[in-house]
């Protein structure tokens, strides 16, 4: 694929970005598309593998290995470097109903798993899927579907990757689908769980109207299993699919964690970003961190998403606080071979910013919070951490052992929790008493996706615990399947 010596004649290149000090004035995308001629280099890179692992779509050590939506990358690469633009949109909508969120968000583990990657760099394959799409969008090629109606009704709930991905594939092969959201806008942690400047919300927006013309009816500000009652829907429709996530964030336990300035993540980010959208923040009905110290207390995207929007409300400083080692800047083949996902160090864009800024990383490793304290108005005031090593207990168990003497104060006016979340909320599984597993995930095998509920089908976070935005998708396409299989005996969805 590609051309039979590019992966020798030419080099890796990125997307460009926008500086750091320009883009942290405003909440637009930094990311900047590279021109055509570029894209077709960047295409003809794709070597003939033989054995394409960049589409497995595996689990190695407990870490996605390849795309999960089985995209065939080789293919569309090598139709990028040919300059068939509609050809490879074509190819790539195949497997994946939504590129142009996925080549923002996902950390693409089909590069992780690119044969080339063996020895050298990467294709630049999140980069060419982002060109596709946007090719796509700006030259009309993104059309709403219509098929022949079924006559079948399914509600979804929950608009997020998952729920979006289940009802586009339900509705292609002609069955009514109703999403019902929560929230007053579709899109999930896409819409609120992601800054602006890494999703820009026109392209959910975007996406989102493509779907309504194609037939798909959202319900909005109506959560099932208060303002509905779910076992309602069982009664309404023929099939119900929950796409609800696992949004139940994970606690910090310690000393102060109740006090006024500690916030979750999610909380955080989520009001800053319906702010925006009403109000470009005029209303003020956001968690500002504007002339404060914040403390971030975990890493991964979160973490960093939490950075970026700290610095652009204009924090006093930032600082993140990781208790896992800092990764070594490559693969250690020892321990991390390829084609698992590469265990090595990456500077974000946030982390890109605070060092623009404030000329440091934010990231701390190896450390422990202790606790938080107050000031005598319950205020955060301080966080205490100390140093760790990670060490093996008599049964071989690895533990984080403190380091006597590196004990530490720091100033905090927030505290940001970027710790993950637990699993789903349990309002719905309660009333319709579904099974579940022992980290709390409704209980559905992968590529059955039937709850112990007859009619019933779970997709996404819900189902497998918190994870990629790539695997909601295929976990959404898998279950729309089986639906489909219920409903109709068979499914021409693969």
């Amino acid at each position: 694929m590609g051309k039979a010596t590019g992966f020798l004649e030419y080099e890796r290149k990125e997307s460009n970005k926008r500086p750091p000090q320009e883009r942290i004035k405003d909440w637009n995308e930094y990311k900047v598309s590279l021109t055509k001629e570029e894209m077709k280099i960047q295409g003809a890179r794709c070597m003939d593998c033989g054995i394409p692992f960049c589409h497995g779509g595996v689990l190695l050590a407990g870490m996605a290995a390849g795309c999960p939506v089985k995209n065939l990358i080789p293919e569309w690469n090598d139709l990028v470097y040919r300059g068939q633009w509609m050809e490879a949109y074509k190819r790539l909508t195949r497997t994946n109903p939504f590129p142009e969120f996925t080549s923002r968000v996902c950390p693409a583990p089909c590069e992780g798993s690119c044969t080339e990657g063996y020895q050298m760099e990467s294709v630049t394959i999140s980069n060419i899927e982002y060109e596709i799409i946007e090719t796509a969008f700006t030259e009309g090629w993104v059309k709403p579907f219509k098929a022949k109606s079924t006559g079948r009704q399914i509600a979804v709930v929950g608009s997020g990757p998952a729920g979006l991905s289940t009802a586009h594939y339900l509705s292609a092969v002609g069955h009514d689908v109703t999403i019902y959201e929560r929230s007053d806008r579709a899109g999930g942690l896409l819409m609120y769980g992601i800054p602006n400047m890494k999703l820009e919300k026109r392209f959910v927006d975007r996406r989102l109207k493509v779907m309504e013309e194609s037939g798909i009816k959202f319900i909005y500000n109506t959560e099932v299993g208060k303002d509905v009652p779910a076992k309602k829907l069982l009664e309404e429709f023929d099939a119900v699919v929950l796409c609800c996530g696992a949004t139940k964030a994970r606690g910090l336990n310690v000393e102060g964690k109740d006090l006024d300035g500690v916030h979750f993540a999610v909380d955080f980010l989520s009001a800053n970003t319906k702010s925006l959208l009403d109000s470009n923040l005029e209303d003020e009905n956001y968690i500002s961190a504007q002339d404060k110290d914040i403390i971030i207390i975990g890493g991964g995207d979160t973490g960093t998403d939490c950075v970026g929007t700290s610095i652009r409300h204009g924090c006093n400083s930032v600082y993140q606080f990781e208790i896992m080692p800092e990764p070594p800047e490559k693969r250690q083949e020892s321990s991390n071979p390829w084609p698992e996902w590469p265990k090595k160090l990456k500077v974000d864009y946030g982390q890109e910013e605070a060092i623009s800024l404030y000329g440091r990383d934010p990231r701390n490793y190896l450390i422990n919070t202790k606790k938080i304290i107050g000031d005598e108005n319950g205020k955060v005031k301080e966080v205490h951490t100390v140093q760790i090593e990670w060490t093996k207990d008599d049964q071989g168990r690895m533990y984080p052992k403190e380091i006597p003497g590196t004990e530490k104060v720091w100033k905090a006016d927030m505290v940001l929790l970027a710790m993950g979340f637990l699993g789903p909320e349990d309002t719905i599984p309660e009333e319709l008493k579904l099974d579940r597993d022992p980290r709390s995930n409704v209980m559905a095998e992968y590529e059955d996706f039937e709850t112990s509920e007859e009619k019933v089908f779970v997709a996404g976070d819900m189902r497998r615990g918190q994870s990629l935005i790539v695997w909601a998708i295929q976990e959404g396409k898998l279950a729309a399947r089986e639906v489909d299989k219920y409903l109709m005996g068979k499914s021409v969805i693969k």
